[in-house]
């Protein structure tokens, strides 16, 4: 037997995901980690690392092995780095590991509703009857929604740029995400893109600031959830409970008969027909409609801001990589008239520019499954047991010289179809990857490529004097740009 032995946190100015340096017998494992080896691990709203930048630590001095064993508190948890085992245990050998870990399971909790947080067969029925509800034929018929919404991005950032002015394009994406989300899953208009604050999305910035106290009841809640219920904590907070009441508002008025083509009417349909995709089960109750609005806002608001934030960061340090997007853009413009479905959908470095920049920047850091299936790891002597966790460093797979050459360097060439058959399977997963993957990866990657096609169209952009170093908020959870993207926005002539 020999002990695969986890690692101490010790960073200061920090509150450390305590990873506790005990023993933990994974048998045969050839990783043997000693007590004097133990380093920094998953900073939590400290000042001198990031989770990402920690893990990463032990990612490099591990590289050799596929796999390596930590702890999450007194809970062990096996880290994946291997991209042909991921395979396994994403795709090929899925049975084993179908759910992810338990939180926010609070009964009568619109969290505990949300298909992210659904397990075994509630799962699997909930994700086949919304699957249909993220065909590209739909995606198509929500099309319009986002470019009424790009329009006012780029002319609100247009109006703010004025003067030679910097524009926080953080601030602004983050809006459009909003009004877009408001929009296609709430059907109400926020018009966050004006001068105004509106309700909604103050209540939105106020569920995604994950600092002080609300980032402790997060970590807990995740980590060590029946504690967290035992003490008597929420699940919903204040502002999940206003989408809660909003959204439960317009499903009435959708039922009496309004339709607009969005989430929210395809969720209805959605649930119409749930009888004929799993026969004789009751998968949408009210509850469960309200919570994949809810989920949609969640899930998609500061996470496709981001993506943006930092697409045209990359764009604006690399003017010879927007000179060829923009090319690109005007041949496309020339070829249909206009931005349409099917030409953003087909430009290739458009898509290109997003992808590297979702390598570079995975909006989340490491993924996980729980293994629900007793499991023997190929080529080992290891059995994981079902309620064993499993965790993958996407940041550090991503970011691999193995896999990635300059991994450090914005490329999109990477992706242009002529190089894509060089990339390793499973090194490029900021959707996960697998039955379990980001259900809405679509609508993300439409509603992305929409606003950045239209801002490169209209408009040059550029670093600001003294914000060309990107910087990231100490978030346990997301990567967010600290203090914004700061850019100068050049209005392009209409030829």
């Amino acid at each position: 037997m020999t002990k695969c032995q986890c690692f101490s946190g010790h960073s200061r100015n920090c509150l450390l995901i305590a990873y506790l340096c005990q023993d933990y017998n994974f048998p045969e494992t050839k990783t043997s980690v000693r007590r004097d080896e133990c380093g920094d691990v998953a900073a939590v709203g400290g000042r001198t690392s990031v989770r990402w930048i920690s893990l990463n630590k032990f990612y490099r001095e591990l590289r050799n092995h596929k796999f390596y064993g930590l702890y999450e508190f007194f809970n062990p948890v096996l880290m994946i780095t291997d991209p042909e085992l991921l395979k396994h245990i994403l795709v090929k050998d899925f049975e084993h590991f179908v759910d992810r870990r338990r939180f926010g399971d609070q009964e009568g909790s619109i969290m505990t509703e949300m298909l992210t947080n659904k397990f075994g067969e509630e799962w699997k029925d909930l994700r086949a009857v919304m699957t249909p509800t993220f065909s590209s034929g739909k995606m198509r018929s929500m099309f319009h929604l986002i470019c009424e919404k790009a329009d006012n991005l780029v002319s609100f950032s247009l109006k703010n740029a004025v003067n030679n002015r910097p524009v926080d394009m953080k601030d602004m994406f983050g809006r459009f995400t909003m009004d877009t989300i408001a929009s296609c899953a709430f059907g109400i208009e926020c018009n966050s893109l004006s001068d105004s604050k509106p309700v909604f999305a103050d209540k939105a910035e106020q569920f995604f600031n994950f600092h002080g106290l609300k980032a402790l009841k997060m970590i807990f809640m995740i980590v060590l959830p029946k504690l967290y219920n035992f003490l008597g904590f929420k699940v919903d907070d204040p502002q999940i409970e206003f989408f809660t009441k909003l959204s439960k508002e317009n499903i009435e008025l959708r039922e009496k008969g309004e339709r607009r083509g969005d989430f929210l009417d395809l969720l209805l349909e959605a649930k119409a027909s749930e009888n004929d995709i799993r026969p004789g089960k009751k998968v949408f109750g009210e509850q469960t409609l309200v919570a994949q609005s809810v989920l949609f806002l969640v899930a998609g608001y500061d996470t496709t801001a981001s993506a943006l934030a930092f697409s045209v960061y990359n764009i604006a340090r690399h003017p010879q990589y927007q000179h060829q997007l923009r090319q690109e853009l005007q041949e496309l413009v020339k070829e249909h008239g206009s931005i349409n479905y099917q030409g953003i959908m087909e430009a290739k470095y458009l898509d290109a520019v997003l992808m590297e920049t979702l390598r570079l920047y995975p909006p989340g850091t490491v993924g996980e499954r729980m293994c629900t299936k007793q499991y023997k790891i190929p080529g080992t002597d290891l059995i994981l047991n079902p309620g064993n966790l499993i965790q993958f460093p996407l940041w550090s797979i991503h970011h691999d010289p193995h896999y990635w050459p300059e991994p450090e360097e914005f490329k999109p060439d990477r992706f242009l179809p002529q190089n894509r058959g060089s990339i390793i399977s499973f090194t490029h997963m900021p959707f996960g990857m697998g039955p379990r993957n980001c259900i809405a990866m679509r609508f993300a990657l439409m509603e992305a490529k929409v606003a950045l096609a239209q801002l490169i169209l209209a408009a040059e952009v550029k670093l600001a004097p003294g914000h060309e170093k990107l910087e990231f908020q100490d978030s346990p959870f997301l990567m967010r740009p600290k203090g914004g993207v700061m850019l100068l926005l050049t209005p392009l002539k209409k030829e």
